[in-house]
C-alpha cells in the first residue's frame, strides 16, 4: 500500500519527534542507525521532506535533521502526499487513474463501490493522525521500536 521511502520517512520523521528536546539537528546517520534503515537511501527521502518543508536540513559537522513544523501539525496524509503522491486516495484499484466514476461513457471498475468507502476511510485516518499522536503512542505504550 505505501512505498518503502514513504515507511521510512514517517518512521524517521517519528524518531526525529520523539527525540528529548526536539530542537536540535540530529544526524544522518544516528536516525539511520537507530532505525536500521539504509543510510544512502534514508538520505533521499530525508531531502525530499526538507524540499517539502517539513524538515530543515543543515550541512556539516552539526548537521543534520529538524522539524520544521510542530508534530501535532504533520499528519500522515501530508507525509504519503509528500511522498508517494495521492494517488492510494484517489486512484482506482484497477485502472491506473482516477476512479472513472464521472465518465459516463464508461462503467466504474468492478471494485468502485466497496474501495470508495476504504479510500475515504484511508483518508480520513491519514489526515485525523498527526505524527504527535504516534510519539505519544509510542512513549505510552513503551515501546521504543519505531
Amino acid at each position: 500500500m505505501l512505498s518503502n521511502s514513504c515507511k521510512y520517512g514517517i518512521r524517521a520523521i517519528t524518531y526525529i519527534a520523539s527525540r528529548p528536546g526536539g530542537s536540535g539537528n540530529i544526524g544522518l546517520k544516528e536516525i539511520s542507525n537507530s532505525l536500521d534503515l539504509p543510510t544512502p537511501f534514508l538520505a533521499k527521502i530525508l531531502q525530499m521532506l526538507a524540499k517539502q518543508k517539513i524538515l530543515s536540513s543543515t550541512k556539516g559537522p552539526n548537521g543534520g535533521f529538524v522539524l520544521l513544523k510542530k508534530p501535532e501539525q504533520i499528519t500522515l496524509y501530508y507525509i504519503v502526499k509528500s511522498i508517494d503522491g495521492d494517488d492510494l486516495f484517489t486512484n482506482c484499484v484497477m485502472h491506473n487513474n482516477s476512479c472513472r466514476c464521472s465518465d459516463a461513457d464508461k462503467p466504474p471498475c468492478l471494485l468502485h463501490d466497496e474501495y470508495t468507502n476504504i479510500r475515504v476511510d484511508l483518508h480520513r485516518l491519514f489526515s485525523g493522525k498527526t505524527i504527535a499522536n504516534i510519539v505519544d503512542s509510542v512513549n505510552s505504550s513503551g515501546n521504543i521500536e519505531i
